[in-house]
């Protein structure tokens, strides 16, 4: 449903769009985030809207290669893996695309005002949930109060809904979530917002019922077509389709085709993920890195391609001791680290240069207001310098990451630039169970992040003050104020001025080296439908089957 009065940014981003000012992708995002549809937007250009839906057999069962991570609140998931799995039976009030919109799922529209502080959410007609109760406006209601809670450890939804919390409370502000009918909520941001909803689609935002324990497993009630049938943590995780239950999807998407959804578990090793494809004990993987996309393609499996703001970061714990010190403390430390490496050595040798090179402040290209402040600085005799004025020249780093491919691999040629510089290094190399049991906490360390739509959501969830996904420790009073003022500018060009700044204070005070954005792919079988990979690695399960 298109608003009757669309928002007034809309139109001025059009004609940007049309003077090469603004990508189609940046638009799509922002236009369909203020409440225009995909078709809408899409009409504005000129163009018509992607068909999604492709005839699919009815029944079967799709064996995919992921992860299978412990699970626990959506609210606390902190890698994408868990909730490919919840998707079957929890969903979303809104889904991030492939090609940078953003669609109604639960909610059927909703109406932003001119300057983003009040956002008039529609939900969509006749949803049930899974035990037979109606999906009404208080159940959205009471998950945003949940994602507004500070009190609970690790609770990142925090940072999406920062605008609705009251500060001296720790919970949702009075006033802030109205419950206007049954299938209404006002929400009303304590200042401009404009990332509400694309908070929404990202994938801690599961939307839970009213009964929920805490654990997704434990009684799966939700609006989805599949049901847990197992969860072996490190093994695998079964899905079946819910026979007895009417999806609302049906008659808006089309029908959930598959019996059966299995995820295997064989590690982060590409190499037994390739021989896994080979013995044909998978039909999909998860993403394919490297050297193994070429092996892959010599299987016969069709390959599918997404550019994408998805990335690493090698970063310093700023808080964290160690022998009694805390050696990221010092700007000149962490200045150094990032000075002494070629980000453009780090994407080739450890990417294989399937990506763009980036510049040490954590917003892509292809983020709208985006600021191009040059490239990162790469000096390493000014960085063993630097080490020196600070102390530190015989200290030495201990550079940790997972064991797999792509990311030990790009620790691998950090620490190998490290000691051509004259810094001394030792890596270490944890299994993944190890790692993410622990990734807030090492001092130094290598973290992906996943692709969001907008740079600026990126800066409040991993830089702000206090954050719970804050794994630098950053604390800094004037990036604080200009991530705030950020969040409240709707116009991009406006935006991109506060912007620039945010990116250069990133890179002046060394928080990160962070050297590339990644082209991520993904190999299926010929004859799986839907399997193209993600910006943010989800998987839409109902949109998976077998080519009719």
């Amino acid at each position: 449903m298109i608003p009757d009065n669309p928002h007034p940014a809309i139109a001025r981003h059009a004609d940007e769009v049309a003077r090469g000012e603004l990508s189609r992708r940046e638009f799509l995002a922002r236009a369909t985030s203020l409440g225009l549809t995909a078709a809408g937007a899409y009409g504005m250009l000129g163009l018509r809207a992607p068909a999604y839906a492709q005839d699919r057999q009815d029944g079967g069962t799709l064996r995919i290669q992921q992860q299978v991570m412990a699970l626990k609140d959506p609210r606390l998931f902190d890698w994408p893996q868990m909730s490919n799995v919840t998707r079957g039976w929890l969903e979303y009030l809104a889904e991030y695309q492939r090609d940078g919109s953003i669609t109604p799922m639960l909610l059927e529209s909703w109406e932003v005002n001119e300057d983003a502080t009040e956002y008039v959410l529609h939900l969509r007609p006749g949803i049930t949930w899974t035990n037979g109760d109606p999906f009404t406006a208080e159940d959205v209601a009471f998950n945003i109060r949940r994602w507004c809670d500070k009190s609970v450890e690790g609770n990142s939804m925090v940072s999406r809904m920062a605008t609705l919390i009251d500060e001296a409370t720790g919970t949702a502000r009075e006033g802030a979530i109205e419950v206007a009918d049954d299938m209404t909520v006002i929400l009303r941001p304590g200042m401009p917002d404009i990332t509400i909803i694309a908070g929404f689609t990202d994938f801690p935002a599961a939307i839970v019922h009213q009964s929920f324990s805490g654990d997704p497993l434990a009684s799966p009630i939700g609006t989805g077509p599949y049901l847990p049938e197992a969860y072996e943590v490190g093994q695998r995780a079964v899905l079946v389709r819910n026979a007895d239950f009417d999806w609302w999807g049906t008659d808006v998407f089309g029908p959930a085709t598959l019996d059966r959804i299995e995820f295997l578990d064989f590690g982060p090793d590409q190499s037994a993920i390739f021989a896994a494809a080979d013995a044909d004990e998978i039909d999909m993987i998860y993403e394919s890195v490297g050297e193994f996309r070429e092996l892959f393609d010599a299987l016969g499996w069709e390959e599918s391609e997404s550019l994408t703001a998805a990335t690493l970061v090698i970063r310093p714990n700023q808080a964290a001791e160690v022998n009694g010190m805390k050696p990221y403390a010092d700007v000149r430390v962490r200045r150094a680290l990032s000075m002494a490496v070629s980000n453009d050595v780090l994407l080739e040798l450890g990417y294989s240069g399937n990506g763009v090179v980036a510049a040490n402040f954590h917003v892509a290209p292809i983020h709208p207001a985006y600021a191009d402040i040059g490239p990162a600085v790469f000096d390493p005799d000014a960085a063993l310098a630097l080490l020196e004025e600070a102390g530190m020249a015989d200290f030495e780093h201990e550079l940790i990451s997972i064991d797999d491919e792509w990311r030990r691999n790009t620790a691998d040629a950090m620490a190998a630039q490290l000691r051509d510089a004259g810094i001394k290094v030792k890596r270490t190399i944890l299994p993944g169970s190890t790692f993410w049991n622990g990734w807030t906490g090492f001092p130094f360390s290598v973290t992906d992040w996943a692709h969001r739509p907008l740079g600026i959501q990126t800066l409040a969830l991993a830089y702000r003050s206090g954050e719970p996904w804050n794994e630098t420790a950053f604390s800094n009073a004037r990036f604080d104020e200009l991530v705030a003022d950020a969040l409240s500018i709707a116009d991009v060009d406006a935006r991109r001025e506060v912007m620039a700044e945010l990116e250069q204070l990133l890179r002046d005070e060394g928080v990160v080296t962070q050297p590339y954005w990644r082209s991520t792919f993904r190999h299926a079988k010929p004859g799986i439908v839907g399997a193209e990979q993600h910006p943010t690695f989800e998987l839409h399960l109902y949109r998976l089957g077998l080519a009719a």
